[in-house]
Order: C-alpha cells, then sequence, then structure tokens
C-alpha cells in the first residue's frame, strides 16, 4: 500500500475522518465519511495501492466484476456501443471508473478503428497506473482525465460505477427521522444519528423502525454529465432497483454493504480504508433526473436480457469451457444476470438501442 501496512492505512485515514469530522463540530454526514473512505488521496480505499480486482480470495483481491470474468462481456457491449456511435455520429468512448483497465482492454480490441480516442475518468491515481500498464499497447489512442470536460461527445460506459458515489443514510427510528453521520468517540469511529427534514423519494409505511439510503451525488453527476454532452449515449450497469423496490416497506436495514476478501458486511466503519462501500443503485432516480435534465432513456433492462440481446451467446458458440462457466455467473437470476441492471441514455431524438430490443423494463422505473 504505497510503504503502509494495512493498520496504517486504517489508523491514518480514521484519524483524517476524525479531523475532519471536528472542523464540522464533531459530526460528519454519512456521504462526507464515505467520500474519505474510499478517495481520500493515499488513504481511501480507491486511492491506496491494494488490489481490489480478482476472481479469487487467494489473489488479494476483494471482488469481481464482469469483465474481469470474460472478455465476452466486453465483446458483448462493444456491439451497443458501436450501435450506438452509428446513431449518435460519434467516434470517441469514455469510460468512468475502470478500475484494472479490463473492459477497456476488451472495447479497444473489439471496437478497433471505429473509435479515435477512449477516454478514462479516474480519480485513482493507483488504478490509473495499472490502467496505463495495461492499455500501454494502444498508444495514444487512450486518454486520463480526472474530470468531465465542459463540453464533449461520444458514447459513455460505467460499469460498477454509479454503486461507489456516496450516499446519505437516513433512519426512521421510534416514527421519526434521522441523518446518520460519524462521530470520533475514545478515539473510535462511531454512527450518530441526527433529527432531519430529509426524506426518502417514497413514502415508508408504517412506523417501524427503517434505514435506507438517498443519492444526490449520483444524481448530480447525470445532471453533469447531461450538462456537458453534446451527442451521444450512456450505458451504466450496476445492481439496483427501480423505486418501488428499493423502498419497500420489508426492505428496512436498506442495501448499504461492504466488500473485502470476497465477503459481504455490513460495517463500513471498521477497517476503514481496507473495503470498498457501496449501495444499490436508485435506477428510477437516475432515469427521472436523466429526462430532467433533457436525455432520452433508451431502456433499462437485466444485464442477463441486455447481454442476450448483445448477442453473447452467438460470442459463446465457440468459447472455452472457462468462459461459458463464466457466462453462467453473468446471466444467472441467482448471479449477475438479475440483481445487475443496465440503463441507457441519450442526448438527442430515443433510438432503438439493440441493448434494450426485449425485456425493456422502463415501464416498472
Amino acid at each position: 500500500m504505497g510503504g503502509m501496512d494495512a493498520g496504517s492505512v486504517t489508523s491514518a485515514l480514521a484519524a483524517l475522518i476524525g479531523r475532519a469530522a471536528a472542523r464540522d463540530g464533531g459530526w460528519l454526514p454519512f456521504d462526507r465519511f464515505m467520500a474519505l473512505a474510499l478517495y481520500a488521496p493515499g488513504l481511501g480505499y480507491y486511492a491506496n495501492a491494494s488490489r481490489k480486482f480478482g476472481a479469487l480470495p487467494a489473489s488479494g483481491s476483494d471482488f469481481v466484476t464482469a469483465p474481469e470474468l470474460t472478455p465476452l462481456f466486453g465483446q458483448a457491449l462493444a456491439r451497443q456501443v458501436v450501435q450506438a456511435l452509428d446513431a449518435t455520429a460519434t467516434r470517441q468512448v469514455w469510460e468512468f471508473g475502470a478500475g484494472s483497465g479490463a473492459l477497456a482492454q476488451q472495447l479497444l480490441e473489439t471496437l478497433g478503428d471505429r473509435i479515435e480516442r477512449y477516454t478514462i475518468v479516474d480519480l485513482s491515481g493507483s488504478l490509473r497506473q495499472r490502467q496505463q500498464e495495461r492499455l500501454a499497447g494502444f498508444g495514444e489512442r487512450v486518454a486520463w482525465v480526472d474530470a468531465l470536460p465542459e463540453r464533449f461527445s461520444g458514447v459513455v460506459v460505467g460499469n460498477e460505477v454509479l454503486d461507489a458515489m456516496p450516499v446519505q443514510l437516513l433512519h426512521r427510528r421510534q416514527g421519526r427521522w434521522h441523518e446518520r453521520g460519524v462521530v470520533l468517540q475514545d478515539g473510535r469511529l462511531v454512527f450518530e444519528d441526527r433529527p432531519t427534514d430529509l426524506r426518502p423519494p417514497v413514502a415508508i409505511d408504517g412506523e417501524h423502525d427503517y434505514l435506507t439510503e438517498i443519492h444526490p451525488q449520483a444524481q448530480a453527476f447525470v445532471r453533469t454529465l447531461a450538462d456537458r454532452l453534446e451527442a451521444g449515449a450512456a450505458f451504466f450497469l450496476d445492481y439496483g432497483f427501480p423505486e418501488a423496490e428499493y423502498w419497500h416497506v420489508q426492505r428496512h436495514m436498506g442495501t448499504l454493504m461492504c466488500h473485502r476478501g470476497h465477503r459481504a458486511d455490513p460495517d463500513p466503519l471498521q477497517d476503514v480504508g481496507l473495503k470498498d462501500i457501496t449501495a444499490h443503485v436508485d435506477f428510477t432516480g437516475i432515469a427521472v433526473v436523466a429526462q430532467a435534465a433533457g436525455l432520452e432513456v433508451l431502456g433499462y433492462t437485466t444485464q442477463a436480457r441486455f447481454l442476450f440481446n448483445c448477442g453473447l451467446l452467438e460470442l459463446a458458440a465457440d468459447a472455452s469451457l472457462r468462459d461459458k462457466a463464466a457466462i453462467q455467473k453473468l446471466v444467472n437470476e441467482h448471479e449477475m444476470g438479475e440483481l445487475f441492471k443496465v440503463i441507457g441514455l441519450a442526448r438527442g431524438d430515443w433510438w432503438d438501442a439493440i441493448g434494450f430490443a426485449a425485456g425493456d423494463r422502463t415501464g416498472r422505473l
């Protein structure tokens, strides 16, 4: 970890968070805590040098993403990207949060000369270095930036990006709503709830205790994307729900989860900086914000249906047994196939995107 052991990373990051809380009167809203825990320079989970991505715990990784499982994922997605490039008359691809660079490599190899430039937007210096090593063979066709330019065109892709954007936590306790924050108490980070006027976008029936998340940062990201995208489309693949499922009366513990060593746990305050912190995506909120900002919703469906629509089975006809086994994880309902969804957005008139040709669930948003 850049010369620091795990304990040192956690101690230094906890101290940094404690100082941030002290500057705010001793209490730090959870979204600000999450931003520091994930992105604080040199210390946050995505900013330190620990390994994140890999198929097995023995590799020292914490979780696996779809592009790590099989290149067929990127090859299928490339078919949708090609159609989007043609439909929007653009020749650039932009990827947010490129991770290990696996998806970028797959898209670049598949798309070839169809694209002029592949730009990666990534805040993590350590991940950027790994991406640059992996993608060195593509030369100047690949570029890296810290943020979107004021105006740009092209096709945007983001695989498991929205789930890592900081969320606010709301806790209804004894019939009253509170915002959950973090304080430093006796040298330890602990939760503290404070009364708030904030509410989930959907009324939660009943008076039982209820913990959930709201997503102002993800929605602000979509507004910025819509404001700056002059021509093009965007496809986001992530785990999440439409609002009727997200804020179901029985989902009383929310969706916040941590990942380390291919195991999940619900405690973001333990081993801070050493594990991922995520929350499921509110896809209804993403769609509503996108439409309000002038984008068209091309479609919304499960990852399994999207990949099938993009020709995954045809691509897999001559695949190895290993790739065929990986496909099962991508599309099976009890794996990624149902929990992961895909939403497509576009600037300009709506067009018939192949990824949503069958099984489109836009009507459920």
